[in-house]
């Protein structure tokens, strides 16, 4: 959560983490190749690693033209991205640059990010639901030229690269090139802020983390528990406004 929390469900274990030290907002993670480790990402560009993952440097202290709001890790777990709001890449480790959003006049801010299989190229997400991609991330469509009723937050990919998924604040989903396993709305469920979206690395399935720490499983993803945060995952949309 945005205070630095970590908390695990299921197999998942606790490696540590940096619960109320920190002064700038946790806005993403990213899990080692193991298993055995992650990394998490501040909105000032610190990044912290623990277990197996290994500290390849970070933005902490150096200028950014927006904050960090997207972290993904490269398939050999040597290295990482992060994400600015205006569509920088800011690559580490083994991580290797393929382009950005970072010179270009945006409709909406940048809000995460997701590596291709292969570490050669990378996909991004804008609140207005515009995919951009870079490097061997194939394009297969977005809803940048449609009208939303609730802005995108979040994007995940199929592992063989053939598709993704949007999900927006109020938890609709939206697919391109991948299975449609369900939405919040389908639920009967209203309020829900979606933050993040995680597919499952079959593609039949996929996770929505609310802001609120509810964690809500479509298609083959299994439920293992979530958490009702007092310090709730930061709201990308309005981070650094």
């Amino acid at each position: 959560s945005a205070d630095g929390v970590v908390r695990a469900f299921g197999a998942a274990r606790f490696y540590g983490d940096i619960a109320h030290r920190n002064w700038s907002p946790i806005v993403a993670s990213a899990r080692t190749r193991t298993g055995h480790g992650y990394w998490l990402a501040a909105a000032d560009g610190s990044v912290y690693a623990f277990g197996d993952a290994g500290f390849h440097g970070a933005m902490a202290g150096r200028a950014l033209n927006g904050p960090i709001v997207g972290m993904a890790a490269t398939p050999t777990g040597g290295g990482y991205y992060l994400l600015g709001r205006d569509g920088g890449i800011f690559t580490f480790g083994d991580a290797h640059f393929y382009g950005s959003t970072g010179a270009k006049h945006l409709n909406a801010p940048v809000l995460d990010m997701r590596a291709t299989a292969d570490g050669r190229g990378y996909w991004m997400v804008a609140g207005d639901g515009g995919i951009f991609t870079f490097g061997d991330a194939a394009f297969h469509g977005s809803t940048g030229a449609l009208h939303l009723n609730s802005p995108a937050t979040s994007m995940t990919a199929a592992q063989s690269g053939s598709g993704y998924w949007i999900v927006a604040r109020d938890g609709g989903i939206f697919t391109f090139g991948v299975p449609f396993a369900g939405s919040v709305p389908d639920l009967g469920i209203s309020g829900v802020v979606g933050v993040r979206i995680r597919a499952m690395a079959s593609g039949k399935g996929y996770i929505v983390l609310s802001r609120g720490g509810g964690v809500y499983t479509f298609g083959t993803a299994r439920f293992f528990g979530s958490a009702a945060v007092a310090s709730p995952a930061v709201d990308l949309m309005t981070l650094g406004a």
